[in-house]
């Protein structure tokens, strides 16, 4: 079995050809970061657009990677949910195109679940059942997973996902976008506990994540309450340290203990976690330490799988072998679609 997989859901425009065995035979990741930067963030419209010109370009690169043609597969697969609109456009067209020319089935895939199917790659035994948690600039969901493709929703953000919220402060720290590896970058020379920011819900039960009042916390602490343009205010370097330690300690602390908590409240030993922001050191580092304490058995997605990637369509894979194909009707659903 070889199926090309197609990512479109945000700013990555990625194509890679996965086996049933999920051996990766060509992955191919072409970066909008460059286009976004200026803005702190990414502009839909922007994105788009870098779609439309890099779509078939990555294809052919990918399928020249594999050495092989668009005759000698058996499916294209495609992310038609969640995401920005104008972005999954682009992706389900092309894939539904060449379906059609080609005569081959069409597989959906969902971005979100596809993050955490990540982790089996590198698994020699099915990670599943399990408690799946995306933590991503869009996303930061925790889901109870039977198997790879059925999974119930447990909690999640009820405002910024975490990575935005490290794109946001970067922002107002002055540092460079996106904001997590810029954040991370700063905080190995800065002190975790200078400043007493919120963790919001930590002591709850409940499985959900609020970073929008820690957002506003890492504002006052720049220029006080009632401050408006922070971005104008000099830092010291050593400010800049403290408040990128402070503010990622603060969202490591909220998305371990609710790691911990799902995996306690679903009774179920094993987690999985993918997403952008599972490339954190410092949360990489911390959830591992809880896990080995409470015997949790912990896979997160590889590091070149944790941003958007085509790879993580290998979730396809299960999908063909369950018959779960699609017709050319097929349609994007877009939005922070949770499930």
């Amino acid at each position: 079995m070889k199926i090309l997989c197609l990512e479109t859901t945000c700013d990555e425009t990625a194509a890679a050809v996965i086996t049933g065995d999920l051996e990766v035979l060509a992955s191919v990741v072409a970066s909008q970061a460059d286009l976004h930067e200026a803005f702190n963030g990414v502009v839909p419209e922007i994105a788009a657009r870098a779609h439309v010109e890099r779509i078939f370009p990555v294809i052919d690169q990918t399928l020249k990677q594999a050495q092989l043609t668009l005759g000698e597969l058996d499916a294209i697969a495609v992310a038609n949910t969640p995401g920005l609109s104008g972005s999954l456009i682009v992706g389900v067209v092309a894939a539904k195109t060449l379906c059609l020319v080609n005569d081959l089935p069409l597989l959906a895939i969902n971005h979100l679940h596809a993050h955490v199917f990540a982790c089996q790659l590198d698994a020699k035994e099915s990670v599943f059942p399990c408690v799946g948690m995306v933590v991503s600039g869009g996303h930061t969901h925790l889901y109870k997973y039977q198997d790879a493709l059925n999974a119930t929703y447990l909690g999640g953000t009820i405002d910024d996902a975490a990575g935005e919220a490290f794109d946001k402060v970067a922002s107002m720290l002055g540092l460079s976008y996106p904001g997590g590896p810029a954040i991370s970058k700063a905080a190995l020379s800065g002190d975790p506990k200078k400043h007493a920011f919120p963790r919001s819900f930590i002591h709850d039960d409940r499985l959900d994540f609020s970073f929008s009042g820690l957002k506003t916390a890492v504002r006052y602490a720049i220029g006080g309450p009632g401050s408006r343009d922070v971005h104008a205010i000099e830092l010291s370097e050593q400010q800049v340290f403290d408040l990128s330690a402070s503010f990622q300690q603060a969202v490591v602390d909220c998305l371990v203990s609710k790691a911990i908590k799902a995996v306690q409240q679903s009774g179920l030993k094993t987690i999985c976690v993918g997403g952008g922001v599972a490339a954190n050191r410092v949360f990489r580092d911390q959830l591992s330490q809880q896990c080995e304490k409470q015997g949790i058995q912990l896979h997160f997605a590889a590091l070149q799988y944790c941003t958007d990637n085509a790879v993580m369509g290998a979730i396809a894979v299960e999908r063909f072998k369950a018959g779960l194909f699609e017709d050319l009707t097929l349609d994007i659903k877009p939005g922070l679609v949770r499930h």
